[in-house]
């Protein structure tokens, strides 16, 4: 079969370990990035194929003496015997350059990228266990670095691969232990200060570690695979809270909650929606759910087909984080959407930044012909509120009003200033 081809001449990356004892050679490992979303798209029929021509591909770049061999999955491995670190890195970036080139599959063109990983023989590793770990958390590193780029394996990595691990395991049992929870950032009405919403941001009270930042666990819970058991946490304990304050009498507002591409993915996330809706008895115009622009890009199909579905249970649809993805304005037209939220990498700079105030500007024009709401993120100086205000940006939210804060402090908060916050000095 196909699943041989690029093995034929090596036998084995194992065996080859013990044929190249005598020399130093680079182990490297490729990872397609995002080749799952291949299968879970197009089929595995479509996968193999796609792999096959690969394989070839990246067979027939590298010098002959080289061993290409299939690791797995979406991995290739490749041994290059009396290899400095000069020659690896040059191998590395024509792979990565010829793994990107389009490839034709039944009709469609498919383009990806890969991540690199580099290991070197015998200082990194004497075994391909050892080896093949080395090039893991190499990786691992290239991916955090952006992915279609390459890494060499250092200690510090081995160290941070291990801690990282480790996080990963506590992680997995943080639901389970109550050490997950929710705080809220408040959303202002640009005109009148008044509060109109709020984001629920998650935090891990972890019990050795304290607050562990979402930026150190919520990668590890994209690459393990338990965003989606997180996702629907986050939604759950979202509604509940809701529900919660409205039991209390407390006048409730909208909340909006982050979607991952991977509960986009799983085929069920119009269900549990309702499900929570259902659940808690709650206005679904109290819900607002947050998309990034890649996963409005991801699979436009299917997603068309979803957010209609989400459109008619009556919950709010935002793109977050709009301009620094896709930026697609055909998208735009085709979804269901109701908010764009800017992000603070452009709101950051405004005052400073001409570049960035002319994005913010064209995104609230565009977003007022289509009839989308605008929201401004990142808020927190009085300079930035008064250029939005003066370009009709609707709402606003941002450490000017309030950090995020426990379920408990927003109701202290709101009665204490009944709602309304400062727009001026």
């Amino acid at each position: 079969t196909w699943r041989c081809y690029v093995s034929v001449q090596s036998k084995s990356s194992a065996s080859l370990i013990k044929q190249f004892a005598a020399c130093q050679y680079c182990y490297s490992l490729i990872q397609l990035d995002r080749f799952k979303f291949v299968n879970d798209s197009l089929g595995p029929s479509f996968g193999d194929e796609f792999l096959k021509q690969l394989a070839q591909r990246i067979t027939a770049s590298v010098i002959r003496n080289a061993m290409v061999c299939r690791q797995g999955g979406d991995e290739f491995i490749i041994l290059v015997p009396d290899s400095d670190t000069e020659n690896a890195a040059h191998m590395a970036r024509d792979l990565l350059e010829i793994i990107s080139q389009p490839v034709q599959v039944n009709g469609h063109q498919l383009t990806l990228t890969a991540s690199i990983g580099i290991a070197q023989f015998p200082q990194d590793g004497k075994s391909f266990e050892l080896l093949l770990q080395a090039a893991d958390a190499a990786v691992f590193r290239a991916k955090q670095q952006g992915r279609k780029t390459f890494q060499f394996f250092t200690r510090q990595m081995q160290e941070q691969a291990q801690q990282t691990l480790q996080i990963e395991n506590e992680l997995r049992s943080a639901i389970e232990q109550k050490q997950l929870l929710l705080h809220y950032q408040p959303q202002v009405d640009a005109n009148t200060g008044a509060l109109i919403g709020l984001e629920a941001l998650i935090r891990w009270q972890h019990p050795e570690r304290g607050m562990v930042p979402p930026g150190q666990f919520i990668p590890l819970a994209e690459e393990s695979g338990l965003i989606v058991e997180i996702g629907d946490w986050v939604l759950d304990e979202a509604a509940r809270q809701i529900s919660q304050w409205q039991a209390a009498g407390f006048k409730v507002v909208p909340v909006a909650v982050n979607l991952s591409v991977e509960q986009f993915r799983t085929q069920t996330l119009f269900e549990t929606v309702r499900d929570v809706l259902r659940r808690y008895k709650l206005d679904p115009a109290l819900l607002e759910l947050e998309l990034t622009e890649g996963i409005a890009m991801d699979n436009t199909a299917n997603t068309v087909q979803l957010l209609q579905q989400l459109h008619s249970l009556g919950v709010t649809l935002s793109i977050d984080d709009f301009g620094t993805g896709y930026s697609s304005l055909n998208y735009l037209k085709r979804f269901p959407l109701h908010k764009l939220k800017i992000d603070q990498s452009f709101v950051r700079d405004i005052g400073h930044n001409t570049e960035d105030e002319a994005i913010v500007v064209a995104i609230i024009v565009m977003a007022k012909s289509l009839g989308f709401t605008t929201i401004a993120e990142g808020v927190e100086t009085i300079q930035q509120i008064e250029f939005l205000r003066q370009q009709q940006c609707e709402q606003l939210q941002g450490y000017y009003f309030s950090k995020p804060m426990a379920a408990d402090e927003v109701m202290n908060l709101i009665t204490s200033n009944k709602g309304v916050f400062k727009l001026k000095d």
